[in-house]
């Protein structure tokens, strides 16, 4: 039962969206074919417009032209050649200059007598156009005009015609010869398909090869025998020559799609009364029908999606109902489990807070337990200069009444060991400053100089030889300052206390620059590690010195500070051998470029 009256209700949904579909693809048509031909109409108008000012450009070319005596003397005195050769050179200029395909005069016989193309071998000179109907028109009304293939050149053009009339009887035509081939051309190129017909609905010029010289409708055997009589498409045989549309011409008045050389096409006309022409426009309708059938099936499936909707809403409103306990239960247990985790967030953050501080004081203390392994070096450095200036000054205050210069180069020898001890305390209270944490460009040839020469009291006091190896200069870390300070000063401490008992010590620090990152080793020459050593070097709490020589958390400290700088500490150790530390940091430039990344 439950099932037959769920195959009712999808039954009436799909008819629904079917009977939808259908009217929204239909109107869906009609208003696209709507827009279509206004577009065509609007389109027309233009095309009409551009094709009416290439014709003005020559329309009263002939009435100018027949004014000059040029003319008149040819007309008057055919068998003058001094007269006819005048005429022929004039109307040659006038239709280079103009640009007209051909500029011509006709007796009142229909004989041409002179022509702009006199000198070329199909030379309009000495035809007779008698029989065509542009003649007879300027003969009879004053002007005329006829569009059809040249009977002499074989090339279509349109023909304007003005009669001449002068004193004595005298009566001739002026003709000139438009081509309009070359709006064939701008057509092809265009979006829509464009012609031109003639009275008779002949098309004469087209963007569609396959359409010229093809009638709209099937001609009747009067039309068939009148083109024939004036020669207007010489070689074209309309007998066989299959009409374009198989409708009535009636059809052309409504906005319906039309079977057009085997297209269905829009076709829309506009006349040019002056030139009793009409101009064809048409345009594919298949993007219309493809609009017309998404609209209906989206229309079809939108009516079905939304009939199943309110079906499911329907089915899903009794089920939240019995839902509805259930929700409140499971959203207390959410809520409660929520202030669980914040909570736990809380302690973690807290935790967090309290390790950091942890590490910051154990660096600091880390600073001042190498600051204390340093102290009988930094006393003795600053204990000597001492000395020094109390002698110095003992001299000086003996012999400052009896000899001005030796006092002076006294004091002078005092000040430098002065500058000698502020320089000391200055890199001592800039190492033993706790850092603010902030990654900034750090130029790492500094800090080797700087931690260089807080340790160099130490390695003088050990009678080891400490070097600097760094060719060049080297591009800025992101770091800290103080932070590698320490790095580098506990690396050095380190390799001093290895060579302390060696009578030959030497501590060598180096420099390289690879295109992504800095590098950094301390090595010296001490009795060096073991295996098993190397392994726990950088856990915390470990060392290999005596008792109560450091915390046995420098190297833990350094390695955490250089991870925190995206960098790598590592050892290399023989028994032996010497000990080699390595410091791998990141170059400003890299580090930038992947935060940018």
């Amino acid at each position: 039962m439950i099932r037959t009256s769920h195959i009712r209700t999808f039954s009436l949904m799909l008819c629904l969206a079917l009977l939808v579909a259908g009217f929204g693809g239909l109107m869906a048509y009609r208003m696209e074919i709507l827009r279509l031909a206004e577009t065509l109409d609007q389109s027309l108008t233009l095309t009409r417009r551009s094709i009416e000012t290439e014709i003005d450009r020559f329309r009263y070319l002939p009435e100018v032209a027949e004014e000059d005596v040029r003319i008149s003397r040819a007309v008057t005195a055919p068998q003058n050649a001094k007269a006819v050769a005048d005429a022929n050179r004039y109307l040659e200029t006038i239709a280079a200059v103009s640009g007209a395909d051909q500029l011509y005069l006709l007796d009142q016989s229909g004989i041409a007598i002179a022509a702009s193309n006199w000198n070329t071998p199909d030379t309009f000179v000495g035809i007779d156009y008698s029989f065509r109907p542009y003649f007879r028109d300027a003969i009879e009304t004053g002007t005329g005009r006829f569009y059809g293939i040249g009977v002499t050149t074989g090339r279509p053009g349109y023909f304007l015609s003005s009669r001449v009339e002068l004193g004595g009887g005298d009566i001739a035509v002026l003709v000139v010869k438009i081509d309009l081939t070359p709006l064939q051309a701008t057509w092809r190129l265009a979006a829509v398909d464009t012609a031109i017909a003639d009275a008779d609905g002949i098309i004469f010029l087209s963007g569609q090869p396959e359409w010229l010289y093809r009638p709209l409708f099937a001609l009747d055997a009067r039309t068939r025998a009148q083109i024939a009589a004036t020669r207007s498409y010489e070689g074209v045989n309309f007998d066989s020559s299959k009409a374009l549309l198989a409708a009535p011409p009636s059809s052309l008045t409504d906005v319906q799609p039309v079977d057009l050389a085997g297209r269905s096409l829009l076709l829309r006309r506009l006349p040019m009364e002056q030139d009793d022409w009409q101009v064809i426009q048409a345009n594919p309708v298949a993007d219309a029908r493809l609009t017309a059938l998404a609209t209906a099936a989206i229309l079809g499936l939108t009516t079905l999606a939304a009939a199943l909707l309110v079906q499911t809403l329907l089915q899903r409103r009794r089920m939240i109902r019995m839902r509805l306990q259930q929700s409140r239960l499971l959203e207390q247990q959410v809520e409660r489990r929520t202030r669980e985790l914040a909570a736990e967030i809380e302690t973690r953050i807290a935790a967090e807070s309290e390790l950091t501080r942890a590490q910051d004081a154990l660096i600091h203390s880390e600073k001042m337990a190498a600051l204390g392994r340093m102290s009988a070096a930094i006393v003795h450095e600053i204990s000597q200069p001492l000395a020094a200036m109390e002698a110095t000054l003992a001299a000086a205050a003996i012999g400052g009444t009896r000899d001005h210069r030796g006092t002076a180069k006294r004091i002078e020898t005092t000040r430098g060991h002065i500058r000698r001890m502020l320089r000391t305390i200055k890199h001592l209270k800039s190492f033993s400053r706790k850092d603010t944490g902030t990654l900034t460009p750090v130029d790492m040839d500094r800090v080797i100089e700087n931690a260089i020469e807080l340790v160099r009291h130490r390695a003088d006091d050990i009678g080891a030889q400490l070097t600097c190896d760094c060719p060049g200069d080297a591009p800025p870390v992101m770091g800290g300052m103080v932070r590698l300070e320490q790095v580098l000063v506990n690396l050095l401490l380190n390799a001093l206390d290895a060579v302390v008992a060696s009578a030959a010590g030497q501590v060598v620090v180096t420099r390289e620059v690879t295109p992504e990152a800095v590098i950094v080793t301390v090595k010296d020459n001490g009795v060096g590690l073991d295996a098993e050593a190397i392994a726990k070097i950088g856990e915390p709490f470990f060392s290999h010195k005596q008792d109560g020589e450091g915390l046995g958390l420098g190297v833990a400290i350094s390695q955490s500070i250089v991870q925190d700088f995206h960098g790598t500490l590592h050892y290399d150790a023989s028994l032996g051998q010497g000990t080699c530390a390595t410091v791998t940091l990141p170059r400003a430039e890299q580090r930038n470029r992947k935060s940018a990344a």
